[in-house]
């Protein structure tokens, strides 16, 4: 059973000070801590395992702290919020949010060794150099690769993300008050009728303007295989016969689900597309999965191949063009993952 979050008012005088309090406790205790870790690092997979998995929460929790503290201070300088959604708010709320997310990855990438490679004539730079809003459409699959591609569109790209997600994520104090303040959407498991996930998309892509991409993941959720087979089940049970044979010949992926990738290119008639194929964090499927990952040597290789509006096809044929991709995505899953094994 999904129980709903708490209210917003009771999330900021609750959550937050939990936050508060415990980062007091960890850095009172962080010697003793540390200590703990690399005693029982030896004893554990991988090199010094505890003391880095310890190292990056500390760091997480930097990030929050100053995180919060500089999101209060931006509403006190709004004038107590009564400026908080002007353009140049939005810009400075967009600045700290790249910064955070520049601050995690490269403290992920010193202490567990990850590299994110981007695959040689289908980098982003290329693709965000028009100037277009862009529909970007992604695989789901491995742990945190929303916030990875978010850095990635952000640093590399110079967008601004836009991206609808599960309204649990609001129980992290600095996700809550920085998401909610820009245009992003947070979705409960049983959405209602106002808070739809098609139309929050639909929403989000109406007001884009050339500086915005909206990050879509069309398969609904990360890949597993019972997700795959149920998914299977499901076109059928639809009596989707087409649609349940193309889903039986991937092996990778999820078959997409097009409604909301293409209510985004409906709402927003100037934006191009770009499917965002990545393999690397394929196999972190579970906490025991990502456990014994760390801190092993993991490369995030990506690959952005955008599609010029006018060449998305209208009418009935898109939702073939987007099966089409998605086949696409399969095949150069496949091929990298073989690459990588060889």
């Amino acid at each position: 059973m999904n129980l709903p979050i708490p209210p917003r008012w009771l999330r900021r005088i609750l959550i937050a000070p939990l936050v508060m309090v415990t980062a007091f406790w960890i850095l009172i205790t962080l010697p003793l801590l540390a200590i703990a870790a690399a005693a029982v690092s030896p004893f554990l997979p991988g090199s010094w395992r505890a003391l880095r998995l310890l190292a990056f929460g500390l760091v997480y929790l930097v990030m929050e702290l100053a995180g919060l503290l500089a999101a209060l201070a931006l509403w006190v300088g709004s004038g107590f919020g009564a400026k908080l959604h002007s353009p140049r708010f939005i810009d400075l709320h967009y600045e700290l949010l790249g910064w955070a997310l520049r601050f995690l990855v490269t403290a992920a990438e010193r202490l567990f060794s990850l590299e994110i490679v981007e695959e040689p004539g289908r980098d982003i730079r290329t693709i965000a150099g028009r100037p277009n809003p862009l529909v970007l459409l992604s695989r789901h699959a491995g742990p945190g690769d929303s916030f990875l591609l978010a850095h990635e569109i952000m640093s590399v790209a110079q967008r601004r993300p836009r991206i609808v997600l599960k309204d649990t994520l609001q129980l992290d104090p600095f996700i809550d008050v920085m998401l909610n303040r820009l245009p992003n959407r947070f979705i409960s498991p049983t959405p209602g009728e106002a808070d739809h996930p098609v139309r929050a998309i639909s929403e989000l892509a109406s007001t884009m303007g050339p500086r915005d991409a909206l990050l879509i993941f069309p398969e609904g959720g990360n890949f597993t295989e019972a997700r795959r087979i149920r998914a299977i089940e499901r076109l059928r049970s639809r009596g989707n016969v087409e649609g349940a044979r193309r889903a039986q010949a991937l092996t990778y992926v999820l078959p997409p689900r097009p409604a909301g990738a293409l209510a985004a290119l409906d709402a927003c008639p100037t934006a191009d597309a770009v499917f965002v194929a990545h393999t690397g964090l394929d196999d972190l499927d579970s906490v025991s999965d990502l456990w014994h990952a760390i801190p092993e040597d993991n490369t995030l290789t990506v690959s952005w191949r955008g599609v010029t509006r006018d060449a998305i096809p209208n009418g009935p044929d898109r939702a073939g063009w987007l099966q089409d991709a998605w086949a696409d995505i399969d095949t150069w899953v496949g091929a990298h993952r073989a690459d990588k094994s060889d």
